[in-house]
Formats: structure tokens, sequence, C-alpha cells
């Protein structure tokens, strides 16, 4: 049997269960089940799926929020210009375009710049401020996404006597920067109830309390929540957490984008990818939408992606568009040559860790970090990710800073991917806090970081984080399969699956659910070579139930030992409704199986 975990305990569960079945019951027929999952996710009442924009949390919760206002207020009035500085991932591109949109129409006179990521690194370097004085002439600057680690480079748009509001939601636990205003949720002193808010959803909590002065004012301004697409689409690419202020972002973001109300470069996204915007889920803004635009930034520059955002013409969107998928697909060929790569590395763990083309510590237990020399930088964070899922470690990879062939540059670029339990960006402080030698910068969330060191640094920051790691308890590096739970015989249904589809937004911090239970194996397929196709039985189910495993685990769940109609198979898997010729039937899409 597969070692799973219930979601919510079954004590605990009966102990909530009167209050919990008898407010969420009137939401479905099933509602049980349905309160098993909700409880798991700490929903207790049905308010709390609440989706209204009357209930997102209050701006006026955010530290500086009217002091940042204030200023934009007075900025736009007296056509000062103002230069916002983004981030050149998709979160920092939909932010850029918030701000650039709206700004625009309260007649503000803006221009954007975003920081080549190969050459000026992250945030509002001194560098990044030089070249947007000398580009720009702005009298403000105003961050997204960025900013609250930035000390040098407001001191250094200060003594150009510039104004600078930063709005930024990355950790820290420094005191802020010396800026004019700075609107963070996660700044030390913020009382906003919601830590999870990403970069854009803090520019539309600016944007919209500046809007509402405005209109009080009566004073030229627009409506910030018809841009909820954008706000959308940088919560999900971001991987924010999906408590129930996110949630209500993100479904109206995804209302707007299915109704067609949202910005021309999002549809031309999404025909890029031959999908209706009427289809679109929560989902997509991940792994469709998001990449293509983070390709921008990660293989070229984020400006193509930006202007792709904030065009109203549909032939440059649709050109545009055409444009980051082209990146995205180089971007596929690089991030495959360099996971083939890695795994090389990984297979022959008796590599010398000195040898220059080939840094590892993968002989380690509790980590995985690698480096090469012909790595792509922006890449990285992306292969970092797909090695903690695989091996469930914490995983760093590190490219070289300075992509020139003539660089003599020993700085290397890494960035951190984390599992639960494994605060990636305090492990890092932890080592920089004690070997304030090894490195030169870093920064980012619990579960993703960036950092900088020098090459020569390598294997001694290797082994000074696995000190680090190896002071966590060891159930922490055990992967733990959450379950919500067996069905009941009447979930087995395609109405049930569009309900919980529908009933909310699923996503990280409020997955969606995931279920086990033992069923009959009457027959079974194997697809190229990868996949396997299964047709199950279960109690009480009328009907034979159709499942697919994707990429299946054939050493713990081997075909050959299958014996149609005899073989019982434990499966953790969710639901789906598979349409195919007009017809909709009930699939299983497997996570993990054994045979029992």
């Amino acid at each position: 049997m597969l070692k799973l975990t219930p979601r919510l305990d079954n004590n605990e569960f009966l102990q909530k269960l009167p209050t919990t079945f008898q407010q969420l019951a009137p939401l479905a027929e099933q509602s049980m089940t349905l309160a098993r999952i909700l409880a798991g996710r700490g929903v207790l009442a049905p308010n709390e799926l609440d989706t209204a924009l009357g209930a997102l949390l209050p701006a006026n919760q955010l530290l500086d929020i009217d002091n940042a206002v204030a200023l934009l207020n007075q900025a736009i009035d007296n056509q000062q210009k103002i230069l916002i500085i983004g981030d050149f991932d998709c979160d920092g591109a939909t932010s850029t375009a918030l701000m650039v949109r709206v700004l625009r129409e309260m007649g503000a006179n803006v221009e954007f710049l975003v920081p080549y990521r190969f050459k000026y690194g992250y945030g509002l370097t001194p560098e990044i401020v030089d070249l947007g004085v000398e580009s720009y002439q702005p009298d403000m600057i105003v961050t997204v996404d960025n900013g609250i680690s930035s000390h040098a480079g407001v001191e250094r748009a200060k003594q150009y006597g510039l104004t600078v509001v930063i709005t930024d939601h990355h950790l820290t636990n420094k005191v802020k920067p010396n800026a004019n205003a700075v609107v963070n949720p996660n700044q030390l002193g913020c009382a906003f109830a919601s830590k999870s808010l990403v970069g854009v959803g803090v520019a539309f909590y600016v944007l919209g309390s500046l809007a509402k002065i405005r209109r009080e004012q009566q004073k030229p301004t627009t409506h910030v929540s018809k841009y909820l697409d954008l706000v959308a689409l940088g919560t999900i690419a971001d991987v924010g957490v999906l408590d129930q202020n996110n949630r209500i972002l993100v479904h109206h973001g995804l209302m707007a984008i299915r109704e067609g109300r949202c910005c021309l470069g999002i549809l031309a996204l999404l025909e890029q990818a031959s999908k209706q915007p009427s289809e679109i889920t929560a989902q997509d803004f991940g792994f469709i939408i998001g990449p293509r635009i983070n390709a921008a930034g990660r293989m070229d520059n984020m400006q193509t992606g930006i202007e792709c955002l904030l065009s109203d013409d549909w032939q440059q969107a649709t050109e545009l568009a055409s444009e980051l998928n082209q990146l995205n697909l180089e971007r596929r060929q690089v991030e495959q040559g360099m996971r083939e790569q890695a795994d090389i590395i990984l297979q022959n763990k008796h590599l010398d860790s000195q040898d220059s083309d080939s840094l590892t510590n993968a002989s380690h237990k509790r980590s995985i970090i690698l480096y090469q020399d012909n790595w792509h930088q922006g890449v990285i964070g992306i292969v970092a990710g797909r090695l903690k899922e695989r091996y469930h470690l914490p995983a760093i990879v590190f490219a070289p800073a300075d992509t020139s062939a003539v660089s003599d540059s020993d700085l290397i670029k890494g960035s951190a991917r984390s599992i639960a339990g494994v605060h990636i960006r305090d492990m890092i402080e932890t080592v920089a806090q004690r070997h304030p030698e090894l490195i030169t910068h870093f920064g980012g969330h619990a579960m993703a970081a960036g950092l900088s060191i020098e090459k020569h640094h390598f294997s001694a920051f290797c082994q000074a984080f696995e000190n680090v790691l190896s002071k966590l308890d060891a159930d922490v590096f055990e992967e733990t399969l959450l379950t919500d739970g067996q069905l009941l015989a009447q979930d087995f249904n395609t109405q049930f699956v569009y309900f919980l589809n529908n009933l909310t937004v699923w996503g990280h911090g409020f997955v969606p659910p995931i279920f086990d239970g033992v069923f009959v194996v009457q027959d079974f397929r194997v697809l190229k070579q990868r996949h396997v196709k299964l047709w199950l039985s279960h109690p009480d189910v009328t009907f034979t139930i159709e499942a697919i495993w994707f990429n299946a685990d054939f050493e713990a769940f081997n075909p050959n030992d299958i014996e149609p109609s005899v073989s019982q198979a434990h499966l953790l898997f969710s639901l789906d409704n598979n349409e195919f010729n007009g017809q909709v039937k009930l699939q299983l899409l497997i996570k993990k199986a054994v045979l029992v």
C-alpha cells in the first residue's frame, strides 16, 4: 500500500463535521466529501469561499501606502516624469504593465525600464539607476516586484535628487531602504493580514488607492479592476499562495479572460498555444501564458513581454506573442539539455567536485547543488525546480554570472528551489551569517531564492549549506504524500468533477483535491513506453473507470505483474473530465500507484 498522510485526520474532521457539514451542505449534493476537502484547507464556512471584490482586505492595512499614493498623485498633477523599474519575470512584467497602463490613463508621464538580466542583475542597483537617469531623466522612480533590498540603489537615486517609491513583496528581516515610501506586506511593521500578495498584487493595491483618491478629488482616473487579468496572471505565475485574498484577485482575472475582457497580449499568447479564452483555467497561467512571458526575461530581454502586455493593436500583439513563443521554444531546448547534463552528473556521483566543468555536491544527502561553465543563467531556476521535484531535495543550480567569452569574472549566480519544511532563503542567510565571505548577494522566499557566489567558493558553499541542513529533522526530507481520503461511490461522476473545478481557484497553498483508493485492474495498456492507461472497477461503482498515469514509475508499478480482473492497485489520483469526440468521461489522473 502507498504510505499516505491524510490532509485532515478523521477524528479532527469528525469534530469539525457538525458545523462544517451543515454550513457547506447547500453547496453540493456530495457535501460529505466536499466538507472534508474544504475543511482540510481550513475552510469551515461558505463565506470563506466568497470571491466578491468587496471581500478583499482593506488597502489601509498596508504600511506606507498613503504616503506612496500621495507622492504618485502629486507627480501626476505636476507632470513629473515617472520611471517604473520592474523585474525580469512574469510577476515583474505584469506589475510593470499594470503600472504603466493605469498611470497613463490617469494622465501621468511614465516610462519603464527592466534590468537586462545578464548585464545588470536583479533589482534597483546603482547601475540601473545610472542607466535610467541617462536614458529617461526621471523625477521619480517607482519599483515593482523589487526594491526592498536595494539600499545602494536608493542612495544612488537620492544623489540624483529623485523621489523613490518602492512596491515589493519579497521577504526581508532588515530595515527598509531610505526611500520616500515603501509598500511591502512583508516589511517589518506591516500589519496587512495577507503576506502572500505578489508584486502585481501590491501594485494593484497602490493603484486602486490612488484611483480612489483621484476620483474623490475629481481628477482624471480609471478603474484599476479592469486589469485584474494582469493581477491574476502574475499571481499564479509567481506561485503566490492562494489565500482567500489572492483567490479573489485570481477569480476575477480569470473570469475577465474567459469573457475576452483582457489585454490583447494575453489573447494573442493564448492563440499561440491554441487555447480558447473561454476554457482557460488558473493552471493555464502557470503552464501556458507565464512560461512564454518568462521566456523573454530568461533568454533575452523582458521588454518584449511587457510590450506584448501593453499592446492595444492586435497585429502588434500577435507578432510579439509569436516572438515570445519562439523564445519559449528556445528556452525548452536549453532546459532539456541542461536537465540531461544534470542527470548525468547525478548518476556519476564520483565526478571530481574540483573539475571546473562539472562542479557538484551530488554525493551529499540533503541537497543538490550543481554548476557547469556552459549553463544558461536564464534557465537555472527551472532546472532547480525539476531537480527538487524529482529528488525531493532542496536544489540550487548555478551558472556563470557573465556570459561574455572574454570575461575572467569568477562570479556565478544560483537559483534555489526548496521542499516543504526547508525555508530556502533562511537557510542561505544562515550560511551568509556563519560564513560572510562565501555569499556576495542573496534574496528570495521560503520556496525559491537567488544568490551569487565566487566560483572558487563553490565547494565551501556546498559544505556550509549541507551543514546548515544537517541540523534539520530527518523527517523533513521524506516526501509526504497527502490525500483527501477516499471517494464515495456517488462521487465518481462528471458532475462532481465539474463542480469541484468551478467551486474555487485551486493552486499553490490551496491545492486541488487529491484522493486515494484501492481498485481492481480490469485491463491496461502501456502507451509510448512511458504512460499507462488503466480500466478499473471499484466497489459500488457500476461502470468501468478509466485512468491514466503519465510518465509512470515502472519500478513501483510494473505492468508485467498485472493480472487483469485479479490484481488490485492502490492509487493516489486527482479527478478529471476527459472530452473526446464530443463525449465527456470521468478519468482518474494517477500521481502514484502500487500493486497490492
